[in-house]
């Protein structure tokens, strides 16, 4: 196996940061040129019109787990410990963020949103617990 595959999983969540990113940046020039908002209320955080309030929030959750994330992978593949199952859990992981930022920029609804965030975090879990695991030689 080329460790170097732990790298996809990442790449796959900058390209859903920047997909956020332009659906942000939409959503905003649509409030100004609707009049719903003014440029100036994008300055400081928390300044979103209600049309652009879940995408402002699912960026922001795009750098608060996967932080994570990213960390553990790269150790993972500093420590030599890429293996199937890290490179599974790596994926599912991504699968979660994709699904949780595609329900937080169309219905927005906690009950759907909460299931996918919250595995999400068990994947990530895992995958630290793999990485301890790898760390102490058991796996």
């Amino acid at each position: 196996m080329n460790p170097t595959q732990i790298f996809w999983p990442m790449i796959a969540h900058v390209v859903l940061v920047y997909i956020v990113y332009l659906v942000m940046f939409r959503r905003r020039i649509g409030a100004v040129r609707s009049g719903e908002a003014q440029a100036s209320q994008f300055r400081d955080r928390g300044g979103d019109p209600r049309s652009s309030a879940s995408s402002s929030a699912s960026l922001m959750n795009q750098f608060e787990l996967p932080v994570l994330f990213h960390v553990v992978c790269l150790a993972l593949f500093v420590t030599a410990g890429i293996s199937w199952f890290a490179l599974v859990l790596a994926w599912l992981f991504m699968a979660t963020r994709y699904v949780h930022a595609w329900l937080h920029l169309t219905n927005n609804r906690l009950r759907h949103r909460n299931p996918a965030f919250v595995a999400g975090a068990v994947v990530l879990a895992l995958l630290w617990i793999y990485f301890a695991l790898h760390l102490l030689a058991v796996v």
